[in-house]
């Protein structure tokens, strides 16, 4: 068990440094360097503060070397100790794939980066970082699973509680004051507001990588406030559709409209005046901008409540799409098309979501059953959910590079990505470790931090470009 721990770290620690290489390869520093050294595999030259391309070329390439020998030392562990074929299988497709990225790096040096040299050489990096993120995953599944458990294929709701019919709770006992107060925030819960920072930053970074350092403020504000509005629009839709499931939940039955808190009638005509609102600024932004948005809003509040989560164990993969969406509104509200920078961030966020929300998953794996949604850990089980957090935790990271190889951001995006992904993946472990509710809400709370500060990063550089 022991040598089975210290391969699952160097595993970890492998992945890592191929993806800090690859995210710092994709950014438009390298470029600069490679073109300030075209001697290989040295550089040659002096190195000094006012031209300091030497120095970034010179740390790539010893950070390749040490990160080379890292992976042939996790190779030859995983060759002996591993028990499954196709960790064994993966690692030697790394071990393989590792002289061809030499050898391309060496041609990109010594040809000034030229032709399609440089895509080749950052798609096999991407090569070599999914082949230990897959052995990752499979050692971590035969070292942490379990054969006992019983997925759920059809899971059978709980019955509704009776709750005394559709009255709303009494509010005589409170002043004037406390009432609207009470009301007040019942509405603002219908909103989602817990949703609002995450996605409105995803707006923000997509209109940043659009616009650079020429973002103005009216579109600024008027693509955030159509958000907010649009944001709070599905909430309080979801509300009203999920109202008689939020019953059997522990964690939702205290939700507003299950606790009779607010008419139905009321919350949907709440819900339409959000959405036209926000229809309202996005449209000041541009048509397209709000054809987006009503697609957001109908997407998540009749695609995902009422087709997906209920029907499909891939509900939160397919659902990532209604996160995706205010990437894409966000370079639209400054380009007026959608280019491939802003389908990579959307991109990005997409692949981020099943990482993200299967932790919450596991941590309220009983709650969905009772609700009878079929999400992963109850029709698959939690030893398939573990695995699946590692492969859209890889399969974000890949995207993450995509994005920086397309645009021009800069070493600030590269060191976020690889330091709280590192950090990301190393909650994952632990979940897969500890498999605790608690594990789960740090690996929830990680995957947040992750893209909370990915989105910063992106805002950072593509202003200060």
């Amino acid at each position: 068990m022991a040598e089975s721990r210290t391969f699952t770290g160097l595993l970890a620690a492998t992945a890592v440094g191929v993806y800090l290489l690859v995210i710092a390869g994709a950014t438009a520093a390298i470029t600069d360097a490679v073109v300030a050294c075209s001697s290989w595999p040295l550089c040659q030259g002096p190195v000094t503060l006012a031209e300091p391309d030497l120095l970034i070329a010179r740390g790539h390439r010893l950070t390749a070397a040490v990160v080379g020998l890292l992976a042939l030392g996790t190779v030859a562990v995983g060759l002996r100790t591993a028990t499954r074929n196709r960790v064994k299988a993966a690692l030697v497709v790394a071990l393989a794939l590792y002289p061809v990225q030499i050898a391309l790096g060496a041609f990109v040096a010594t040809t000034g980066a030229a032709g399609s040299l440089p895509g080749a050489h950052l798609g096999v990096g991407m090569a070599i970082f999914v082949s230990f993120v897959l052995a990752l995953a499979w050692h971590l599944e035969f070292e942490t699973g379990s054969e006992d458990e019983q997925p759920v294929d059809d899971p059978s709701p709980a019955p509704i509680p009776d709750d005394g019919g559709d009255s709303p709770v009494p509010t005589a006992l409170l002043t004037t004051r406390q009432r609207v107060l009470w009301t007040l925030g019942a509405y603002f819960r219908l909103m989602k507001p817990r949703l609002m920072w995450l996605l409105c930053l995803v707006a923000a970074a997509g209109m940043a990588l659009a616009a650079g350092p020429d973002l103005t403020t009216r579109t600024v504000l008027l693509t955030l406030g159509g958000g907010v509005l649009s944001i709070g629009a599905s909430g309080t839709f979801n509300h009203v559709l999920e109202r008689d499931i939020d019953k059997r939940m522990d964690r939702t039955s205290d939700r507003p409209i299950a606790t009779h808190r607010i008419p139905v009638r009321n919350a949907m005509a709440f819900g339409v005046a959000l959405a036209a609102a926000a229809l309202a600024l996005f449209w000041q932004v541009n048509v397209l901008a709000a054809a987006l948005g009503l697609t957001a809003i109908l997407f998540y509040s009749v695609i995902y409540t009422l087709v997906l989560k209920p029907n499909t164990v891939q509900n939160t993969v397919i659902g990532g799409a209604a996160g995706a969406l205010p990437a894409l509104i966000g370079w639209v509200a400054v380009e007026g098309s959608i280019g491939p920078a802003g389908l990579a961030l959307a991109g990005v966020i997409f692949l981020w979501t099943p990482a993200h929300f299967y932790n919450l998953a596991l941590a309220y794996k009983d709650d969905y059953e009772k609700g009878g949604f079929p999400m992963m850990p109850v029709v698959r089980g939690e030893t398939e959910t573990r695995k699946h957090i590692v492969y859209y935790l890889g399969a974000t990271l890949v995207g993450s590079g995509v994005l920086a190889a397309l645009t021009s951001l800069g070493w600030l995006y590269a060191l976020t990505s690889a330091s709280v992904g590192a950090v990301f993946l190393w909650a994952v472990i632990r979940l897969h470790r500890e498999q605790t509710e608690r594990a789960a809400f740090r690996a929830f709370h990680a995957s947040n931090a992750y893209l909370g500060l990915l989105l910063v990063a992106i805002v950072v550089d593509a202003l200060a470009v």
